[in-house]
């Protein structure tokens, strides 16, 4: 008997990403913010997992700025998204970029009930705050990758610094991002993920924040997680 599909996902994010998937790759747009932090993030993946070769899924892909240049990496990725608009966005950028991405419209929890130990690394990057049970996408996360691989997540920090810089500053002042992309209540401290991971059955090997200086526009890693983090964790081989 085929197990029910599990719907993870707030339908309301779901329209909100897919009434702008055609912006996707238009480095100007709304997703200007991952176009710039997007080699910050991909240097930090490679440089511990050795992309090259490696089989790889990207869970809440979207438009696949992160899943196409993992493949550009040489990695073997499948892209996973309950969005079909921003799938289809994803699938026709691989005609213009070169790439090879196999697309799947499916949820994380479905994926890993279908490949259970499949991947070398998987990465969550900027969904867990948008899911209406983010501690699901981690077990799915998870069970998804084999022993001695890697999950990579990056999500918001919960706290008034993080509220006042990713919601009032990022989407009402400098227009960073659209008004209503982030719901204060979902943010997920970094503890709190950490327990998840832990609860999950992965060990939390690296912590680490995303910040972005206003004046010059600039976005870099370092020691400050009250905004935006970044965790590497593994499973034990």
């Amino acid at each position: 008997m085929t197990p029910p599909t599990t719907m993870n996902a707030d339908p309301a994010e779901l329209q909100k990403f897919s009434d702008l998937a055609h912006r996707w790759w238009d480095p100007e747009s709304e997703f200007k913010p991952l176009h710039q932090i997007n080699p910050l993030r991909l240097d930090w993946i490679n440089n511990t997992a050795q992309l090259a070769g490696k089989k790889v899924v990207d869970i809440g892909c979207g438009g696949g700025i992160l899943a196409e240049s993992m493949a550009a990496c040489g990695a073997l990725v499948t892209g996973v998204d309950l969005s079909e608009k921003a799938l289809g966005v994803a699938r026709l950028h691989l005609y213009e970029s070169g790439q090879t991405v196999d697309y799947r419209l499916i949820s994380a929890e479905d994926i890993s009930r279908e490949a259970p130990g499949s991947f070398d690394v998987v990465t969550c990057m900027e969904m867990l705050e948008h899911v209406p049970d983010p501690a699901s996408t981690i077990r799915a996360c998870a069970a998804l990758v084999k022993p001695g691989g890697y999950v990579f997540f990056s999500t918001l920090n919960r706290n008034i610094k993080s509220y006042l810089m990713a919601v009032v500053g990022a989407e009402y002042i400098l227009n960073l991002l659209p008004k209503g992309t982030h719901e204060y209540a979902k943010f997920i401290k970094p503890s709190e993920l950490a327990r998840y991971v832990r609860e999950a059955g992965l060990d939390v090997e690296e912590l680490i924040g995303m910040n972005y200086n206003p004046l010059n526009k600039v976005y870099s890693l370092g020691r400050d997680t009250d905004v935006n983090y970044l965790m590497r964790t593994s499973r034990r081989a």
